[in-house]
C-alpha cells in the first residue's frame, strides 16, 4: 500500500472548505426513516447529557464529544471521492439543511451554510458534488418544492429523508435550545477520515474493517448470554432451534427486524422506568434497551427471574418465541393492510414506529389467539385516534415527543391487561386528551403537514365508500410517487383575484383556501388538466372521480342510494354545491370534522371487544 492517512475530524473540519464526490458505480444514497430516526435519537441523547437550560453558549465547548464513525476516501487528481460514508455525509447534509432553516441567527446560518454549500460564480456548489442531486438539494435549501417524479432512486430518497428530518426533529432540540445543539453537532461531533491515494488501497482498507471477522451483534451477543446459562444440553438445543427460528423469521421480514422485536418486546413488557424529559438526565431502561438490550438483560437478570437454567430456556421459548411471533404479526399487518388489524397499517403509514412496544405490552402468553387479536385491535384503533386527533390539531407525533407519554401513560398502565380493561384506559386516555377535532376548527394544509392531510382523506373517502357499500380502494389512494398516484389538490385554484368579493386580501383568501373543507384527494393528472380552472368548469368532472368528489355533484345524490342511505344513518351534512364560496368551503369544513368524529370515535374501542 501507498501512504494511508487517519484524521479525526469534527463536523465543521469534514465538511468546511471540502468537496466529496461519489464514484458513479456506488452513487445511490439508501438510507431510510428508520436509520434517520436513530441518527436524530442518537445525537439528541448525547447533546441531552450535557445541556443545562441557561448554559452560556460558549459552554458548549466543554460538551461531551460524540464519535460517529469512520468514513474513507480515495483521493485522486486533487478530489476526495467517498468509498464508504456516504449515507451519513448525506444525512448530515440534510440535517444541517434543516437547522438551517430553523436558526433565527444570521452569523450562525452563515456558518451552517459554509457545511453545505460554497458560492462560484454566483452559483451554489455542494459540498456533497453530485450532479443530479443538485436541483434537489437546492430546492430543499432554498425551501422550494421538488417533484420527485422521475427522478433517481437517490432523489427520491433525499427527498424522503428531508421530510422524515423535518417530522422526527426532536422538539427538545427546537427554539432556544437548537442554536446550542448546532454549535456541538459542528464542533462535538466528530468523525475518523482514512485517506488512501489509490482506488485499490481505499477498498482493501474498506474490505478489512468490514470483512475480516464476522462482528456480533447484539442480538447474538443476547443469544450467547442466555443459552450459556441453560445447563442441560438437550434444552439448550432446543432453545437454540426456537431462537434460530425466530430470528429468520423476523430477518425475512427486514434488515435489523431481529433487534427491532427484540427491542420491543423488552420495553413492553420489562422497561420500568424512561429518561426523565429534563436537561442532564440519564438514560433509563426504555432508552437502554434501545441502545445495548444485550447489556440491559444481563444487567437485570434478577428482576427478569433469569436465576436459574431452566428461567433462561424459558425466556427463549416461551416468552421470546410468543412476543416475537406477535412482533412479526404486527410487522406485516404494518406493511400490508389486514383484516381486523387494518389500524396497525394505517399508524405504519404515518410513521408511528412507537406503535410495536405499545401493541405488545397487554398480551399475555396465557392469551387465546382470539384474545391476543382483541387486544391488538382496541390498541391498534386507540393510536389511530390519537394520532389522527394530534394531526388535526398540529400536533407533532414523532418519536421523540410521544415516547415519553407512550410509555408512562400508555405501556405501564395497559401492561397484562384483559380487553375490557383495555378499553375501559384508554377511552379514558382519550377523555383526558385537550386535542379533539373541535379543537381546531381552522385545521389546514401548511408546508409540512401534506402527508398527513393526504391519508387522513384517503380514510374519509375509505369510510364513506365502505359505509355506502361500495368497495374501497384505500391503497390506490395512498400512492403519491407514480405518475397514477393520487395528490391533495385545491378546489379553490391559487386565483385571489376570483374572489375579491369574499376576500379583502390575498393572505385572507389563502388561508381559506388551504382549510381541509377546501381540499379533496384526486388522480396528478385531474389537477394537471384542471387544476387551475374556475369551480364551475370543474364541478362537472368532478362528478367521474372518488366519493367526496363526487359528493359535490348533485348527480351523487340521485344515483346512488347506497351513498343516501348512508348520509340517512349517520346524520352527516352532505349536500351538493353548485357553487363553491366562503360559505360553502365552511360548510364542507364542518362536514369533514363531523366525519372524523365517525371514523376515530372513541366508543370504536367497546365495538372492538365484539368483533
Amino acid at each position: 500500500m501507498n501512504e494511508i492517512r487517519g484524521d479525526a475530524k469534527n463536523i465543521r473540519s469534514l465538511l468546511g472548505g471540502t468537496k466529496f464526490a461519489i464514484d458513479y458505480y456506488q452513487r445511490e444514497y439508501r438510507w431510510e426513516k428508520k436509520q434517520i430516526t436513530e441518527l436524530l435519537d442518537d445525537l439528541c441523547d448525547e447533546f441531552l447529557e450535557s445541556h443545562e437550560a441557561g448554559n452560556e453558549r460558549s459552554a458548549v465547548e466543554n460538551y461531551r464529544h460524540y464519535f460517529l464513525g469512520s468514513i474513507i476516501i480515495s483521493e485522486k487528481e486533487g478530489r476526495k471521492f467517498i468509498i464508504d460514508g456516504q449515507q451519513r455525509l448525506t444525512s448530515l447534509t440534510l440535517l444541517l439543511i434543516h437547522i438551517y432553516s430553523q436558526l433565527d441567527d444570521d452569523e450562525q446560518k452563515k456558518e451552517i451554510a459554509n457545511l453545505i454549500f460554497s458560492y462560484k460564480m454566483g452559483k451554489r456548489s455542494f459540498n456533497l458534488d453530485v450532479d443530479e442531486r443538485t436541483a434537489c438539494m437546492d430546492a430543499l435549501f432554498t425551501g422550494q418544492p421538488f417533484d420527485e417524479n422521475g427522478q433517481p432512486e437517490s432523489v427520491v430518497n433525499i427527498l424522503s429523508r428531508y421530510q422524515d428530518i423535518e417530522e422526527q426533529f426532536p422538539g427538545e432540540l427546537a427554539n432556544k435550545t437548537l442554536p446550542y445543539f448546532a454549535d456541538w453537532l459542528i464542533e462535538n461531533v466528530y468523525l475518523v477520515e482514512i485517506t488512501a491515494y489509490t482506488d485499490a488501497d481505499a477498498y482493501t482498507i474498506f474490505e478489512t474493517m468490514n470483512d475480516r471477522g464476522l462482528s456480533l451483534t447484539p442480538t447474538d451477543m443476547l443469544k450467547g448470554y442466555l443459552l450459556a446459562n441453560i445447563t442441560d444440553t438437550d434444552r439448550r438445543n432446543s432453545a437454540s432451534r426456537v431462537w434460530r427460528d425466530r430470528i429468520t423469521a423476523l430477518q425475512n421480514i427486514g434488515k435489523e427486524e431481529d433487534a427491532d422485536a427484540i427491542k420491543g418486546w423488552l420495553r413492553s413488557q420489562h422497561a420500568q422506568t424512561i429518561r426523565e424529559r429534563k436537561s442532564g438526565a440519564k438514560p433509563r431502561d426504555f432508552d437502554l434497551i434501545g441502545t445495548e438490550f444485550h447489556r440491559w438483560v444481563r444487567d437485570h437478570a434478577e428482576p427478569l427471574g433469569l436465576l436459574a437454567s431452566t428461567a433462561f430456556g424459558r425466556f427463549i421459548e416461551e416468552d421470546f418465541a410468543f412476543y416475537g411471533r406477535w412482533y412479526e404479526c404486527i410487522r406485516k399487518a404494518a406493511e400490508t393492510l389486514t383484516t381486523g388489524l387494518e389500524a396497525v397499517h394505517y399508524n405504519a403509514q404515518n410513521n408511528f414506529t412507537l406503535q410495536y412496544p405499545v401493541l405488545l405490552a397487554p398480551l399475555v402468553r396465557t392469551d387465546s389467539e382470539e384474545e391476543s387479536f382483541r387486544k391488538l385491535r382496541i390498541v391498534a384503533s386507540f393510536l389511530d385516534i390519537l394520532i389522527a386527533r394530534r394531526i388535526w390539531n398540529w400536533k407533532s407525533t414523532n418519536y421523540s415527543t410521544m415516547q415519553y407519554n407512550m410509555f408512562q401513560l400508555v405501556i405501564l398502565k395497559i401492561r397484562g391487561k384483559s380487553a375490557a380493561e383495555l378499553s375501559q384506559i384508554l377511552i379514558e386516555r382519550l377523555e383526558t386528551e385537550e386535542e379533539t377535532f373541535t379543537s381546531n376548527e381552522r385545521f389546514s394544509l401548511h408546508g409540512q403537514n401534506r402527508r398527513q392531510i393526504h391519508l387522513l382523506l384517503a380514510r374519509m373517502i375509505e369510510f364513506v365508500e365502505i359505509k355506502s357499500g361500495c368497495q374501497s380502494h384505500y391503497t390506490e389512494y395512498i400512492h403519491r410517487h407514480s405518475k397514477n398516484g393520487y395528490e391533495v389538490e385545491h378546489i379553490w385554484a391559487d386565483k385571489p383575484e376570483r374572489h375579491r368579493d369574499e376576500f379583502d386580501h390575498p393572505t385572507d383568501f389563502s388561508e381559506y383556501r388551504n382549510r381541509i373543507g377546501g381540499l379533496l384527494l384526486l388522480p396528478k393528472n385531474f389537477n394537471a388538466s384542471y387544476g387551475d380552472m374556475p369551480y364551475n368548469d370543474k364541478y362537472e368532472h368532478y362528478y367521474g372521480q372518488n366519493i367526496l368528489a363526487q359528493s359535490l355533484h348533485e348527480r351523487a345524490y340521485k344515483h346512488n342510494p347506497g351513498f343516501r342511505r348512508f348520509i340517512d344513518r349517520t346524520g352527516l351534512p352532505f349536500w351538493p354545491h353548485t357553487e363553491f364560496r366562503k360559505a360553502d368551503l365552511d360548510a364542507r369544513q364542518d362536514l369533514y370534522r363531523k366525519l372524523a368524529e365517525q371514523i376515530w370515535n372513541p366508543e370504536n374501542l367497546w365495538r372492538e371487544i365484539d368483533l
